[in-house]
């Protein structure tokens, strides 16, 4: 009997690390989802991302927001028709903190480009997040990052500079 008691322990444990990995992968693919839908401007989709009472601190607190609303309008307004972007999200280190909560780190590369002023912003920074498991599956509950450097420059100042191809631009005639 102590044997079938130690195999069921061990199935029970072997679940639970199973359940985690899934965890982890599945709060992977949300943090994909959300920089993908923001440099494709895919606003429905981002939202899908926040839970309702999502919190944000946006460079270090610099922008801070509560609301899924609030967040998803700053996003919005930050990255208007004329600015297009790359944010790549690196290094994720996610600890499942429970049966429905996770928090976690990422390394973000970002680069942003506005073509009505011509300037561009390239930088680095690292996000914290924290991450609630709903009926629909793993949300972003709080999410912001720090700084590690910001550069901007006037692209103007580089005459070869111009961009060939921009997924935003309407063909010319």
């Amino acid at each position: 009997m102590a044997d079938a008691a130690k195999l069921e322990a061990r199935m029970k444990k072997l679940e639970r690390a199973q359940a985690v990995r899934d965890d982890i992968e599945a709060i992977k693919r949300l943090k994909y989802k959300y920089f993908r839908c923001l440099d494709s401007k895919l606003w429905d989709g981002l939202a899908e991302c926040f839970t309702e009472g999502a919190t944000s601190s946006y460079s270090g607190g610099k922008y801070s927001f509560q609301g899924r609303d609030a967040i998803m309008k700053f996003l919005k307004e930050g990255m208007c028709e004329t600015r297009v972007s790359m944010h790549h999200g690196h290094h994720p280190e996610i600890e499942v903190t429970g049966e429905k909560t996770a928090t976690g780190v990422w390394a973000l590369e970002d680069c942003l480009i506005d073509t009505r002023s011509n300037w561009g912003v390239h930088g680095a920074a690292f996000y914290r997040d924290e991450y609630v498991k709903v009926g629909e599956g793993w949300k972003i509950n709080h999410t912001g990052y720090e700084r590690v450097f910001e550069e901007m420059w006037d692209r103007g100042e580089t005459k070869s500079l111009k961009i060939t191809q921009n997924m935003f631009a309407r063909p010319e005639k």
